[in-house]
């Protein structure tokens, strides 16, 4: 398992493993079709669209990468690219200059060291300019099928209040936290759950819905 880290001290892992396994079931329940919200046909898009994301909605990137493909539709064409040609399509993401510099130096890397491949390494996935852990973790498991824990905002936060995870806002101490809560091969599709969760019931920007929340009677802010 490429992606897990150290074993970290968990207060209460049993009870705590109990209650994932309980939320995972649930969930699965509640979103049997949970998917990635990004629009991809090739690993390397996923990429992109990753890169995009960064403090952007999903559905404003799919609409974005949509001109970028039209213009540089392959790894060669955008690592060719002059990165003012790529921020002037990306730039309704936020951060223009930024994430076309990270696209231009990423493609050009998959070109000249990767044969033109995503790498199914985790490792080898760091190493690509603007793809941190979460990028990483999202490739590793839409990509390859393989074990990943995506921990973006909505993983942070509700594994906060579920009571998962104590009091811990740091992405990669929640992800290596979950590592040990949640069974490998769950823990993509969990990430994913906890999106729509998030997006739907346990929302951020008004109060969550608890009345219609499948979670309620397990969950660490309502009991």
């Amino acid at each position: 398992m490429g992606t897990k880290a150290k074993t970290v001290k968990i207060k209460n892992l049993k009870k705590k493993k109990a209650l994932a396994l309980e939320i995972i079931e649930r969930l699965k329940k509640e979103y049997p079709n949970s998917d990635c919200t990004l629009d991809y046909n090739e690993a390397w898009k996923l990429l992109v669209s990753v890169r995009l994301a960064a403090q952007c909605t999903d559905a404003r990137v799919n609409v974005v990468v949509k001109g970028l493909y039209e213009k540089f539709p392959t790894i060669e064409a955008l690592a060719d690219a002059e990165v003012s040609e790529i921020e002037m399509i990306v730039r309704p993401c936020g951060l223009g200059h930024s994430k076309a510099r990270d696209i231009n130096a990423c493609m050009k890397m998959l070109r000249d060291e990767f044969d033109k491949k995503v790498p199914d390494d985790f490792k080898a996935l760091l190493k690509l300019p603007g793809v941190g852990r979460k990028s990483a973790n999202l490739i590793m498991g839409d990509v390859f099928g393989k074990p990943a824990i995506v921990t973006d905002t909505h993983c942070i936060r509700l594994t906060n209040r579920m009571g998962l995870v104590d009091d811990e806002r740091e992405p990669k101490k929640v992800e290596m936290i979950l590592w040990e809560l949640i069974p490998p091969e769950e823990g993509n599709q969990f990430c994913h759950r906890l999106v729509d969760h998030g997006r739907e019931i346990c929302t951020a920007r008004t109060k969550p819905y608890c009345d219609r929340c499948c979670l309620a009677d397990i969950c660490k802010k309502q009991i």
